[in-house]
């Protein structure tokens, strides 16, 4: 029997009341009672990066951010744009893992919560895509939270059309997973491949 899946969420934005983190605890509260999603609240702990550290000195903080990622089947991002590119923490959180075997092909869900960020997104496609990860890109969705209150969006994220989306669109990330664990290909570098490849 299959063990139930672990997903990841990154979540580019730190602020308490991040419209990003509302859209990303919808999907974890909407999420099958299989499926585990995980907000990370490593980000704001990492120092910046700096290579000399790479070999010696790998930060605690960031050794468990990359230990939260291998032991993750997928991860979901959300992210603002700032000054039309990706936040400073989420960067800086991905030039961590570069190095690292951790990220490579795993596979990665792309969600937002404004109307507009197109900058940040294509800027945050080019860096995952650099790194290697496996982006399902027909898993990507946006709904335009930006700006509204707390209580509007909990309104919006709780209309059926909003829960709908929020579902199908998990469930075709989660197909992609599935699909890794039963076909031997490299889009998954989790533990379910590594528990398929032994």
């Amino acid at each position: 029997m299959p063990r139930p899946l672990v997903l990841y969420a990154l979540c580019g934005s730190l602020r308490k009341a991040s419209s990003n983190r509302a859209l990303l605890e919808a999907l974890r509260d909407i999420a099958p009672a299989d499926i585990t999603i995980e907000i990370c609240e490593l980000i704001g702990d990492l120092p910046i990066f700096n290579p000399d550290r790479e070999a010696d000195d790998m930060p605690a903080s960031v050794l468990a951010l990359a230990a939260k990622i291998r032991a993750a089947d997928g991860l979901i991002v959300a992210s603002p744009e700032y000054a039309h590119g990706i936040p400073g923490g989420l960067k800086n959180a991905l030039d961590w893992l570069v190095s690292r075997d951790e990220i490579p092909h795993k596979p990665v869900m792309l969600v937002h919560a404004s109307h507009r960020g197109d900058d940040a997104l294509a800027a945050l496609t080019e860096v995952l895509k650099t790194i290697s990860v496996r982006l399902v890109d027909e898993s990507f969705f946006r709904i335009n939270l930006l700006g509204k209150t707390v209580e509007q969006r909990t309104a919006i994220l709780a209309e059926p059309g909003t829960q709908a989306l929020l579902s199908e669109n998990l469930q075709r990330f989660l197909q992609v997973i599935a699909d890794c664990r039963t076909d031997k290909t490299d889009c998954l570098s989790g533990p379910a491949f590594r528990e398929r490849a032994l």
